[in-house]
């Protein structure tokens, strides 16, 4: 399992800005599309408690919803991802 497991849609907004911030930083994760595959918007919505994505989870079951830039950046520099 990656370090960090993220699942989106193509078509979400706050997904493909996160995803950006993650490129952008060079962030290795694994991606889990909810659109194409309705088993990981299950486990989306298992880990989150409620339908919202993006969820980004970490190897240590620590989660983020719809996580602004400064919250995912903030909790990459603490797990030191980037």
């Amino acid at each position: 399992m990656s370090e960090v497991t993220f699942y989106s849609a193509d078509w979400c907004s706050d997904c493909r800005r996160s995803k950006s911030l993650m490129n952008t930083l060079g962030v290795e994760y694994e991606l889990k599309d909810v659109e194409h595959t309705p088993e990981f918007a299950a486990e989306a919505e298992a880990i989150a408690g409620r339908k919202n994505i993006p969820v980004i989870q970490f190897a240590d079951g620590k989660f983020l919803v719809e996580p602004s830039d400064a919250e995912l950046h903030a909790e990459l520099t603490i797990r030191g991802l980037i």
